[in-house]
C-alpha cells in the first residue's frame, strides 16, 4: 500500500524563530505556527478556532527563516508530520510536529497575487526572470 505524509499550512508565527546548531554544525530552527479557521455555527453565528503547530526546519533554509521572520509574520510551509513521544517525571507525553521541507514568504496583507510575492522577499531573492531585449526583441514589429 502506498503512503503519503505531506502537510501544507499557512498561518502566523506564534514566537520568534529559535536557531540552534547540531554538533555537525547543521542549522536547526524551531517556531510555532497559529492557523485560524473561521466558520458558521448551526445557529448562524460566526466562530473561530485556532490550531497551534510546532515546526522544525534544517539547513540553509532554517537560517533564512531565522533571519527574515519574527513573531506574527505570515508564512506558508510544506513538510511532513513527525510523532515524538517521551517520558517526563513518570508521565508519558507526545506531540505531532511538522518537519518543514519548504516555505514561502507571504506579503503582509498585500494582495500581490498568488500565495506570496509581497514585500517580505529577502534581499538578493529573485523577483522574476532577468529579461533584456536587444535586436529581435518583441517590440521590433511595433510601428511607434
Amino acid at each position: 500500500m502506498a503512503n503519503l505524509n505531506k502537510v501544507l499550512l499557512m498561518g502566523n508565527m506564534t514566537r520568534d524563530p529559535q536557531l540552534t546548531y547540531l554538533p555537525s554544525q547543521t542549522p536547526v530552527v524551531e517556531f510555532g505556527l497559529a492557523i485560524n479557521r473561521k466558520y458558521k455555527k448551526q445557529d448562524g453565528t460566526m466562530a473561530e478556532d485556532t490550531c497551534y503547530v510546532d515546526c522544525r526546519m534544517f539547513g540553509k533554509r532554517a537560517e533564512t527563516v531565522n533571519k527574515y521572520f519574527k513573531k506574527g509574520d505570515p508564512i506558508f510551509v510544506e513538510g511532513r508530520l513527525q510523532y515524538d513521544a517521551w517520558e517526563k517525571d513518570g508521565k508519558k507525553q507526545s506531540r505531532l510536529r511538522v518537519f518543514v521541507e519548504n516555505f514561502e514568504f507571504l506579503g503582509k496583507g498585500g494582495g500581490h497575487g498568488g500565495a506570496g510575492g509581497g514585500p517580505a522577499a529577502p534581499a538578493g531573492a529573485e523577483s522574476g526572470p532577468d529579461v533584456s531585449y536587444g535586436s529581435g526583441g518583441p517590440d521590433d514589429d511595433i510601428p511607434f
